[in-house]
């Protein structure tokens, strides 16, 4: 709680100054919860910038905590499919998921969801790594000097996830009937995370849904082009 205190009270006053920090402080006073949404809000709007040092280790020890107080799933101990032992199926929350990779459903931004509370897999895989994240995220970006085009991959520390890595995914806008095109930028999205993970030496690779929240894709169809994708990239793998 004391750290959570310490990081609202830091992101109020650099937000809003002090003058007005007071009374927002004290409408959240005592109530986790509360101030945990508070927080959240904060990070979501706030820019990639410097943070002091006192910040990012009462921030890493709120977020570790909160994090363990979820409960954290071993993908080791998961069950394989019975149609392929190589996949397992799993309905969680993969901020709680400690695998070697997990892959988030990003826009062309690759910064993050900026919409206050907003409880899409980027706004929570950013909100619960830290702010490290979009930091990361931002330099990558600067560099590349251009939106991050659909079907590609990137990854990035997972920092105070459970995991080792995050592979950022743009998946395609299908608002429901998708192309043919669209359908191949899906399977794409799905070999270049592989690829990704398989450059740094992950194992194991846990897959959110891309595209079928706001991004419309529907969910049986994108969930048999994931998997066929992934079993012809495993293939594919075994023979060389």
């Amino acid at each position: 709680m004391k750290d959570l205190e310490y990081c609202v009270e830091y992101l109020v006053r650099e937000r809003y100054g002090d003058d007005d920090a007071e009374e927002l402080l004290a409408s959240a006073e005592g109530n986790a919860d509360k101030l945990f949404s508070v927080y959240r809000n904060l990070v979501n709007v706030r820019e990639a910038k410097p943070v002091s040092d006192e910040f990012l280790q009462a921030q890493d020890r709120m977020l570790k905590s909160r994090i363990g107080d979820a409960g954290i799933t071993d993908a080791a101990g998961l069950q394989r499919s019975a149609a392929d032992k190589r996949i397992f199926l799993w309905r969680g929350d993969i901020t709680t998921l400690r695998v070697d990779a997990i892959v988030n459903a990003a826009n062309s931004q690759m910064l993050g969801c900026w919409v206050p509370g907003h409880f899409c897999i980027d706004n929570a895989i950013h909100t619960f790594a830290g702010i490290q994240l979009r930091a990361e995220c931002a330099k990558l970006m600067k560099e590349q000097g251009y939106p991050e085009p659909t079907g590609m991959a990137k990854i990035t520390s997972a920092y105070n996830l459970p995991s080792k890595w995050i592979i950022h995914t743009v998946g395609p806008i299908a608002n429901g009937r998708p192309t043919d095109v669209d359908c191949a930028s899906l399977a794409d999205c799905y070999r270049r995370c592989l690829d990704a993970a398989d450059e740094v030496g992950a194992k194991s690779v846990a897959f959110c849904c891309i595209s079928t929240g706001v991004f419309g894709f529907p969910q049986k169809e994108a969930a048999e082009i994931a998997v066929k994708a992934v079993r012809n990239w495993l293939d594919s793998y075994a023979h060389n």
